[in-house]
């Protein structure tokens, strides 16, 4: 999984910006493909100062998931919980496939591959198929998320 510049909702100049989602979109996107699957919308909580991604919480197939979209790409995912010390990713096979025409879903298994890092002083150096910018790499540094998941849908702040 290549993470991409911004992903982490990190930079450091205006310029060096990355695109975000529209919120709007999404929340008809996600009430629409529930109401046809017999589903509710539970909550939706936006990106906020602390939390890079939209959190869709609903009742679906007898399940509480999360729907979980970066602000800055469109790349999803399903979580059984969210909270700001862990985020328990699940495959959601027929989500997946109503979402996958708009949006690219991950698979437990790319979110839950590890991030193999390195530190320099000074810097940290990241193996993982990246194209992120330094307040990223700092970020990484500090908080040490041990995912790529943790990487793409991150309470920091």
């Amino acid at each position: 999984m290549m993470l991409l510049n911004g992903i982490t909702g990190f930079y450091h100049a205006r310029h060096d910006r990355p695109p975000t989602m529209d919120g709007e979109k999404f929340k008809q996107q996600c009430f629409s493909i529930l109401r046809r699957n017999h589903g509710k919308v539970l909550r939706f909580l936006e990106p906020q100062m602390t939390m890079n991604f939209f959190d869709v919480e609903v009742n679906v197939f007898n399940q509480h998931i999360h729907i979980l979209l970066n602000d800055h790409y469109p790349i999803l995912a399903f979580a059984s919980a969210v909270d700001f010390e862990n985020i328990h990713f699940i495959n959601e096979p027929e989500l997946l496939r109503q979402f996958s025409p708009f949006y690219r879903v991950l698979s437990m298994k790319e979110l839950n591959e590890p991030l193999y890092m390195k530190e320099d002083p000074g810097k940290i150096i990241l193996a993982n198929d990246n194209e992120l910018n330094s307040a990223e790499l700092e970020q990484i540094a500090y908080w040490k998320p041990k995912s790529v998941g943790e990487v793409i849908y991150n309470f920091w702040d």
